[in-house]
């Protein structure tokens, strides 16, 4: 019997069992699929996130990782699973980007999936090494125009949140510049330190450090609002480019299907574990501010940033290599 449906003398009638399924769920542990290795940030999110929800639930989550194909085998993996509330995905925001990047996707990233919750947002900055001369977005700009091609910006990969800011720049911005993508953001904020590139836009805590010793020096956050980590520096809507907001964020999904009793029970779950404050400590070491919405409001900013997205990777004709 699939959950939801039910067949009484021929006749499919209306659910009466989800609330009820909803209200003994869940009746033993619960699988929860991260589709990168351990220690990453997805990973770290979630398993900080997993570990106080579980206590919210009354029996385990157990992590388990899938890592390959950029999150897309474990994300498969859930989507062909049975919606009984045993098994859902945390993953990051590449979740609606690959689909723009890869033409042999294993299922359709809306349609395929139950949207929860989103966990947390990781913002941007952007960051320029010391040597160019430009202290402000806007100048970035003007600088990028007087020079085209000649400056170079990087990312952790083709593809990543870095990646896509930049291309929002270069579209928004008007101007040309080379994208250099590394192998992490590691070796990218190096190159940048030593102007072997002279922008990225990378996420808060990867950079920290090195504009603390004035390494690097960072123009812009790419929010709505200013952030903690850096209240004297504008958004760039305050630099003049209001429509430049992108952030890497984490979310929970689950198979298609799913009754929405359980969806919303998970969601307060994970509301009450991004309250915790030792669950906000350990998000504020990797630059990320809890969010825990609604599965109605998280379906539609999907939605949403699947659209945009895809509209910046159409423009930018951006695939994998």
């Amino acid at each position: 019997m699939r959950i939801g449906r039910r067949t009484i003398m021929g006749l499919v009638v209306a659910p009466v069992a989800a609330p009820a399924l909803a209200q003994d769920w869940p009746a033993r542990p619960v699988r929860v699929v991260l589709p990168y290795p351990p220690g990453g940030p997805t990973d770290l999110i979630g398993r900080v996130v997993a570990m106080r929800a579980q206590h919210e639930l009354g029996q385990p989550l157990v992590i388990e990782n899938r890592p390959g194909a950029s999150g897309t085998i474990g994300a498969a993996e859930v989507s062909r699973a049975a919606p009984d509330g045993q098994v859902f995905l945390m993953n990051a925001s590449i979740h609606v980007i690959i689909p723009h990047l890869n033409r042999n996707m294993p299922f359709d990233a809306l349609a395929d999936f139950t949207p929860v919750t989103n966990m947390a947002m990781v913002p941007l900055v952007a960051l320029v090494t010391p040597s160019l001369p430009v202290r402000s977005l806007r100048e970035l700009a003007d600088h990028a125009k007087a020079n085209p091609g000649k400056l170079s910006y990087g990312s952790s990969g083709i593809g990543a949140a870095q990646h896509l800011a930049g291309e929002m720049f270069k579209q928004i911005a008007g101007v040309d510049m080379t994208h250099v993508p590394y192998r992490g953001a590691g070796p990218a904020i190096q190159d940048l330190i030593a102007g072997n590139i002279q922008v990225m836009f990378d996420s808060v805590p990867a950079g920290a450090g090195a504009v603390r010793q004035g390494l690097l020096r960072p123009l812009a956050t790419t929010t709505a609002q200013r952030i903690a980590a850096y209240p004297d520096l504008p958004t760039t809507a305050e630099a003049g480019f209001p429509d430049l907001v992108i952030s890497t964020w984490y979310g929970v999904w689950a198979p298609p299907r799913l009754p929405g009793a359980i969806a919303e029970r998970m969601q307060r779950a994970v509301a009450v574990a991004v309250r915790d404050s030792d669950v906000q400590a350990r998000m504020a070491t990797l630059g990320a501010d809890p969010v825990a919405d609604s599965p109605a409001d998280f379906a539609a900013f999907c939605r949403s940033e699947y659209e945009k997205f895809g509209a910046i990777v159409r423009t930018a004709n951006i695939r994998m290599e």
